[in-house]
């Protein structure tokens, strides 16, 4: 009899223990997008200043992208890694090229989509 206590306890422990740890993964998720999330809003926020500073209205579209490419390079790191990380959270079996990638992707993307709104809100010349 103490020994199926005993047993049933170890069963108990174990399954508590991996609970725990589905849990844990869970979390580090969740916190990995919340700083994924985080990433890309300061980014975008960083390149709204961007695209709002005076000294751009005058730029060609090729002088701004430039402009943008080197812009916020804290915030486009920050970004790059948070989203790394939750990408590597969330698929660990695929290759961290392939996240490494995605992330770049991302980042290209905000850029674009960043000078894309420039020139469309550019007010035609004389």
């Amino acid at each position: 009899m103490r020994m199926l206590m005993v047993g049933a306890a170890l069963v108990m422990m174990t399954s508590a223990a991996m609970i725990s740890l589905v849990m844990a993964d869970d979390d580090d998720a969740k916190g990995a997008q919340k700083l994924a999330t985080q990433g890309r809003d300061d980014y975008w926020h960083c390149l709204a200043r961007e695209y709002s500073r005076v000294g751009n209205q005058g730029l060609s579209k090729q002088d701004f992208g430039r402009s943008v490419a080197g812009a916020c390079p804290s915030e486009r790191q920050y970004y790059r890694v948070a989203l790394l990380d939750y990408l590597t959270t969330q698929y660990p079996d695929i290759d961290a090229g392939a996240h490494l990638a995605t992330a770049n992707r991302a980042v290209e993307a905000a850029q674009k989509d960043i000078v894309a709104a420039f020139v469309k809100h550019k007010p035609p010349q004389k």
